[in-house]
């Protein structure tokens, strides 16, 4: 087959007379990915280039790099560039967000600089439930249990509905010559061990759990889109912060994220931003005790003071 079946490669964006870049690892969910691309831009009329990034943390990656972006010229992909990166190390995070962080930032560089509108990530529907099986691991809230986006301003993921099984039946029906990734077989790699256990579950009770996981993730995005529509319309506040009593008037859905709207605003660490500092400060307003300044990544504390929610620089330690 050309593409997994019923793909709306384009996620509904207008790319007409734009330039596409897929990334390509050499597995079979990208190079599907590419197929499917090279198959539609001369229809829909959009340029497909590819991006393969080799990450240097195994033996004969530049070769396995090489040969993934040779696969993509072959089936009519261009431009196609292979990017060598350096994922840092000591930063205090796994290896795997230390790769996906140096790989997004080399993606997202080359997407600039070359022009293009959108990269575009294989990432598949078991992809998404392993997304959503993380989130509920670590108890996070509606909009990481939502998983990945589909659309986003730079990047598409046509894919989320499409199992690995169909990428795999998609390169074989295409020739394509796949590359194995020994990780995805480690289980010191925290994916790899939900990967198992998602295994294990659908073993046991039955298929559907990743399907189910991904279809709530969905519910789940479209939920959240209206809570964060309704806490921007909420979100007034000035260099004396936020008033408590107005805050605790608001849903408590609503109240949190615009507690988060006010911490980003600060300068706040998105990334290490969680649930449980939020909820913290959502004690200074709902659970008002005399507490003291609730911490905040990025070098800030959250205070309670004249009855206003304020966030400010965090001062020594004494």
């Amino acid at each position: 087959m050309d593409r997994p079946a019923d793909v709306d490669i384009t996620q509904g964006a207008e790319v007409e007379g734009t330039l596409l870049l897929a990334a390509v690892s050499g597995g079979a969910d990208s190079l599907a990915l590419a197929a499917a691309l090279a198959f539609e831009g001369p229809r829909a009329g959009f340029a497909v280039g590819a991006l393969v990034v080799d990450h240097g943390l195994q033996e004969g990656s530049a070769q396995v790099a090489d040969r993934a972006a040779q696969q993509c010229r072959s089936i009519g992909l261009g431009p196609v560039e292979v990017l060598r990166v350096d994922v840092p190390t000591g930063t205090g995070e796994g290896p795997e967000a230390q790769a996906r962080a140096a790989r997004y930032e080399a993606l997202e560089a080359a997407r600039v600089r070359l022009g293009a509108t959108s990269l575009v990530l294989a990432h598949t529907r078991d992809d998404q439930a392993e997304q959503v099986l993380l989130g509920l691991a670590r108890g996070s809230g509606t909009r990481s249990l939502s998983g990945m986006p589909r659309r986003t301003p730079t990047v598409l993921r046509p894919f989320l509905d499409v199992t690995a099984a169909e990428t795999h039946q998609a390169c074989r029906d295409q020739d394509l010559q796949v590359w194995n990734d020994p990780h995805n077989a480690d289980e010191r790699f925290l994916r790899v061990r939900v990967r198992r256990v998602l295994d294990e579950v659908e073993a046991r009770i039955g298929p559907g759990v990743r399907a189910g996981l991904a279809r709530s993730a969905d519910l789940l995005r479209a939920d959240g889109d209206v809570l964060d529509e309704l806490a921007a319309a909420a979100y007034e506040h000035d260099a004396a912060g936020l008033e408590a009593e107005a805050l605790a008037k608001l849903p408590t859905g609503v109240r949190t994220r615009v507690i988060r709207l006010l911490l980003l605003d600060a300068g706040a660490d998105s990334a290490a931003l969680s649930s449980a500092q939020i909820g913290w400060i959502d004690d200074l307003v709902m659970r008002w005790k005399g507490q003291g300044p609730v911490d905040v990544p990025g070098g800030l504390q959250a205070v309670r003071e004249d009855g206003r929610i304020i966030v400010r620089q965090a001062g020594p330690v004494q």
